[in-house]
């Protein structure tokens, strides 16, 4: 599906367009990775902007966005698909007479339980499937970007399982055989580095490190966010983020965050960071209140 893209670098200008400055070497690693037809796993803290490249890379290439939100406990069935109990439930109900008609009309308890089997396989079609991120990537009728976000946070179990997944890009389903895709997705998965990954997962994927932005390089983000900001004032706002992270924080500021912050100084047409300013903004930035106190001891 990159395929629209000739270079790296019109993939880099359609992510600009989009709102996301990727630097080069994130644009190259999304282009080969669409090229090559591998997933590509986006690996660093959080909140550098791993998230929003693959929203970024769908509203680049028009296709939705299908996102599987992993967690500790997730297993297949809630990442796959579950059948619509209630609607098979309402479907029996009102097609009882008509079962029971046919059943009435059988001429032996064997003829009886087979009509009982041909029609309940009638409630276990894809009119009542009801398919979860991973299948409704699989069966999409048109190209689409699966997110699979923070699979760091999923179980080895269900890490192994999905390699199944994203080797074949199909699943079994005991009712209805094998559902496969029919165009391939284009897959990123990100991960916190809150453990380690199997040397299997990383294997099947091209990799990309993310970190925290420069200054310079936050810089360019938030001017093109906020371009009304003055250049000055924007090196004074990255450099004091910059020194935020640098402090043991309980949760770093993401550049999200450093963005919402400077949205928040441009609507108070402030030009430079005066301690008061700093006191009073700084829950755009940071949101514990142990890290604000450290912050604000090292500025004021």
């Amino acid at each position: 599906m990159h395929a629209i893209f000739a270079s790296a670098d019109t993939l880099g200008a359609a992510l600009q367009a989009r709102g996301y400055l990727a630097d080069r070497p994130t644009a190259v690693s999304l282009f080969l990775a669409g090229r090559l037809g591998k997933p590509l796993l986006l690996e660093g803290p959080a909140g550098t902007g791993k998230t929003e490249l693959a929203k970024a890379l769908a509203g680049a290439l028009g296709a939705p966005l299908i996102r599987l939100q992993c967690y500790e406990g997730l297993d297949e069935a809630k990442a796959l698909y579950e059948w619509e109990y209630g609607k098979q439930l309402l479907y029996t109900q009102i097609l009882r007479e008509a079962i029971a008609g046919a059943v009435g009309q059988a001429g032996s308890l064997a003829e009886a339980a087979a009509i009982v089997r041909r029609e309940g396989n009638v409630f276990f079609t894809r009119d009542f499937l009801l398919p979860r991120p991973l299948l409704a990537a699989i069966l999409s009728p048109e190209p689409c970007v699966l997110l699979i976000d923070e699979i760091d946070r999923a179980d080895e179990e269900f890490e192994a399982f999905l390699l199944e997944v994203l080797s074949d890009f199909q699943v079994s389903v005991p009712e209805l055989g094998t559902l496969r895709a029919e165009t391939r997705p284009a897959v990123v998965l990100t991960s916190n580095a809150t453990r380690e990954l199997s040397e299997a997962l990383r294997r099947r994927c091209l990799y990309q490190p993310m970190a925290y932005p420069t200054p310079e390089r936050e810089a360019q983000i938030i001017r093109a966010r906020e371009p009304a900001l003055p250049a000055q004032f924007v090196a004074e706002i990255t450099r004091f983020v910059a020194k935020a992270r640098a402090l043991e924080l309980r949760k770093r500021p993401s550049i999200a965050e450093a963005l919402d912050w400077a949205a928040a100084l441009a609507l108070l047409h402030a030009d430079r960071l005066a301690p008061d300013l700093v006191r009073d903004t700084i829950g755009a930035l940071l949101k514990d209140p142990a890290d604000i106190a450290a912050v604000l001891r090292g500025r004021l």
